[in-house]
């Protein structure tokens, strides 16, 4: 149950988070010391922000507009407080963890211009309430919430810089896996020629020297030559059938090397399903459908802030079949970019096609054909 607890919390468990509800709560215990006709309303303010800020955390990443909606109701919450209470001048520290969340939502091109406008305002507040200079003030609070948000860009980015460093030593794994499968039914087929070549055809010569000598008048009748006869005659046979196994193609070990690609995604979760009996010999074909999945993986934790994808590899009538889809939500408009396009020019150059649409509940579905 704590695990679940701790789960259904992680959000909040951020460093981002953690600063945030303590700050809220330092600024919640200072609200105390507001004059008693507005503490009421200062303590709904405070909550206010506090929901503002914990539907913040939890909103995915595909609700962008209540996102953007949230992040710009904060700073108005407390620029109201900030008048409610410039008495106690706590109610501004606020900005400061909104100006982080401004930062890891929004480019830095963007975020940047907001955060100067509403220290703007805040100024104007200040002034209206009876400041004669209230400039030292507004910078030192701007400072702070350069801090915070230079903080979070670097963190932001030092977490981009490993995710997308564990996606490529993933791809690697899971080439690795698909070059090493290769690279043993190579081997299993050059020992497949050497033994059906040098050992079965040295076998066979013994054998029709066997039975030549076995003809001979002068040994007819020998024992020991007849079962050399016979026991050169099983070992070509049993030859034949380690030739055979050896020669019997079970196809890439695909499973391995998509699990190694999904690994290091926190999430979505991949579920993959191969038809019994599917077997995929052509690297070229492995390769592609590595990469169709590598791409379907990323889009569905982009942007559709999907938990789990689904994975199947089957047999149809014209093929192989591989269809993916997710739970996440896509927007009405599905836009295809550089990864859509790129997975069409792959299946193109093996004569496949690929189709994009929307699950029943919104999700990405793809379907992608190659011929058999």
């Amino acid at each position: 149950m704590l695990s679940s607890l701790r789960t259904a919390l992680q959000p909040l468990l951020q460093p981002l988070g953690l600063a945030g509800l303590l700050t809220i709560l330092t600024v919640g215990y200072s609200m105390r010391f507001v004059e008693a006709p507005s503490r009421l309303a200062a303590h709904l303010l405070l909550a206010a922000y506090l929901a503002l800020f914990v539907l913040l955390q939890f909103l995915p990443e595909h609700r962008r507009g209540w996102r953007h909606a949230a992040l710009l109701a904060m700073p108005l919450v407390v620029l109201a407080l900030c008048r409610l209470s410039v008495e106690v001048g706590a109610s501004q520290v606020l900005l400061v963890i909104w100006a982080a969340c401004t930062v890891a939502a929004w480019p830095v091109r963007l975020a940047a211009p907001v955060v100067v406008l509403v220290n703007v305002a805040f100024f104007l507040v200040l002034r209206s309430l009876g400041f004669h200079d209230p400039l030292p003030m507004v910078l030192i609070n701007l400072g702070f919430q350069a801090l915070g948000a230079i903080c979070v860009y670097y963190a932001e980015s030092a977490e981009r810089a490993r995710a997308a460093l564990a996606r490529v030593n993933a791809d690697l794994l899971a080439t690795r896996a698909l070059l090493a499968d290769s690279a043993r039914d190579a081997e299993r087929l050059r020992m497949a020629r050497e033994l059906h070549d040098v050992a079965g055809h040295k076998l066979t010569a013994m054998r029709l020297n066997l039975r030549a000598l076995a003809a001979d008048p002068a040994l007819a009748g020998r024992a020991d030559v007849t079962l050399a006869e016979r026991l050169a005659g099983e070992l070509m046979g049993d030859i034949r059938q380690v030739v055979q196994s050896l020669r019997d193609d079970r196809g890439l070990d695909l499973a391995t090397a998509l699990r190694a690609l999904a690994a290091p995604f926190p999430r979505p979760s991949l579920h993959l399903t191969i038809a019994p009996g599917v077997r995929i010999t052509d690297p070229a074909v492995a390769e592609t459908v590595l990469r169709l999945a590598q791409e379907a993986l990323t889009n569905s934790a982009r942007h559709a802030g999907a938990e789990r994808v689904w994975l199947r590899i089957d047999h149809g009538v014209d093929g192989l079949r591989i269809e993916i889809h997710d739970d996440g939500q896509c927007g009405a408009d599905l836009r295809e970019g550089n990864g859509i396009a790129g997975m069409r020019e792959r299946l193109a150059a093996l004569d496949g096609v690929l189709m994009v649409g929307r699950t029943e509940r919104g999700g990405l579905r793809l379907l992608a054909r190659l011929p058999a």
